[in-house]
């Protein structure tokens, strides 16, 4: 067995994967998995054509962004400030900071519960010690060894296709609501598919991946002996296209399956068995026990753990990626921390702020789904700005988006616009 995990950490297709692997790793986050636990538990299987609808759409604009970061060299929010005015700047990081911190606190409270359920003892304790690893991780992780960790914590995601194995799936059923969706358009209904949409295609991703090829080539050109390496040879920015589309293709397969399994567990045992309203993803797993068994119960539970940790870090990093951006200021995970103090500040603020929100009387339930919520409406405005970035020749050069890609992030811009305004129109 050791020698196969040696075999797969040395392939070499695998060494190329990072960025899109890693971003769409951590969008099945804690708060994420308690918003799929929601769908499958309220709606059953009738909300897995979702995750098979938003795999295309999201694929694209992370490709958008990816090319952003590798073709400018720049992060996503200084290649916002180069193009728009300051007002549009610093609305779009300031709505991304509050989210993020939102979504950290519902993540790390997630992941104390599930310990709790595990050990017994304080979930306040756990959160507390969860969020200050995470934060050390960071700062005084080298960059490289960052990555390489986080790598290996996205294989806790198989946990969710695992769990799958210990339950009972009406297969038939499955295949008939992805085949042949429903629309129901109560509010409810709605507001479940922007939540879904808004874990789905999540803005801190765009901000993250954008920023990760950016540091990329901040490493490659470290090992040339300081020399700047922007794509911009023909030959050298197709070989980075090429990885980029490979590693974000399968990035975001893999994370939209992982939800995907998450839905079809949650609507095979807790829909089933009447249980359909679930408050916080270590709720689901505490509900599965009974149901699916101590397996289930004990994948679902460390999946939690596993996930968080791999999130937290990617949420505040992404917002500090685009605080600094705005302000010029020193960043990124490679640099020590008297390098980039204010950088290191902004993920210390991010984190600190989610633990501290756990300790306040935020309704869980309400700070996960609505967290989702605003994601999605948020990521419209982004989107929106990222598109026309990428389709200006005096920001991308000869490598502005062809017209297919053009096509798919425009496309899914405004389903997420149109899911945003439906949830609108049925309140």
């Amino acid at each position: 067995m050791v020698n196969f995990l040696k075999n797969i950490a040395n392939d070499p297709r695998l060494k190329k994967l990072g960025p899109g692997l890693i971003t769409g790793a951590a969008d099945d986050d804690p708060s994420g998995i308690a918003t799929y636990s929601q769908a499958g538990a309220q709606f059953g299987y009738s909300m897995l054509w979702t995750v098979v609808f938003t795999y295309p759409l999201m694929a694209g604009i992370q490709m958008v962004s990816a090319r952003l970061g590798c073709i400018t060299g720049r992060g996503l929010a200084a290649n916002i400030k180069v193009a728009f005015p300051r007002s549009v700047l610093y609305a779009i990081v300031g709505l991304l900071l509050v989210a993020n911190t939102i979504n950290i606190a519902a993540d790390i409270a997630a992941m104390g519960e599930a310990l709790r359920l595990l050990l017994g003892g304080s979930a306040h304790v756990y959160s507390v010690t969860f969020g200050l690893l995470c934060l050390m991780l960071q700062v005084f992780l080298s960059y490289a060894t960052y990555v390489r960790y986080l790598k290996w914590l996205t294989l806790t995601l198989l946990s969710y296709v695992a769990v799958i194995f210990t339950v009972h799936v009406h297969w038939a059923e499955v295949l008939r609501e992805v085949a042949i969706p429903r629309f129901v358009l109560d509010h409810d209904a709605v507001t479940i598919v922007v939540a879904l949409f808004g874990t789905t295609i999540s803005p801190y991703l765009f901000f993250w991946q954008a920023a990760q090829e950016m540091e990329a080539l901040r490493t490659v050109a470290v090992r040339e002996g300081g020399v700047e390496l922007l794509p911009h040879v023909a030959a050298v920015a197709r070989r980075h296209l090429r990885r980029i589309r490979w590693d974000t293709l399968l990035g975001m397969g893999f994370s939209n399956v992982v939800a995907f399994f998450i839905i079809m567990s949650t609507a095979a045992t807790l829909h089933v068995a009447g249980i359909t309203d679930i408050r916080t993803s270590a709720e689901a797993a505490e509900a599965l026990r009974p149901l699916g068994g101590s397996m289930a119960f004990l994948l679902f539970s460390l999946g939690i753990i596993g996930t968080g940790m791999l999130a937290v870090p990617v949420l505040a990093g992404s917002a500090a990626y685009a605080v600094t951006e705005c302000f010029d200021w020193q960043s990124g995970l490679d640099m020590k921390l008297h390098e980039a103090k204010k950088f290191y500040g902004i993920i210390a603020f991010a984190t600190v702020g989610g633990v501290v929100l756990n300790f306040t009387h935020l309704d869980p339930m309400r700070a996960l789904l609505w967290s989702a919520v605003m994601n999605g409406v948020i990521a419209v405005p982004i989107m929106v700005v990222m598109m026309m970035l990428a389709s200006r020749s005096d920001i991308m050069g000869s490598f502005v988006i062809p017209a297919r890609l053009r096509w798919l992030g425009w496309v899914a811009t405004l389903v997420m616009a149109a899911t945003v305004v439906a949830m609108v129109a049925t309140l």
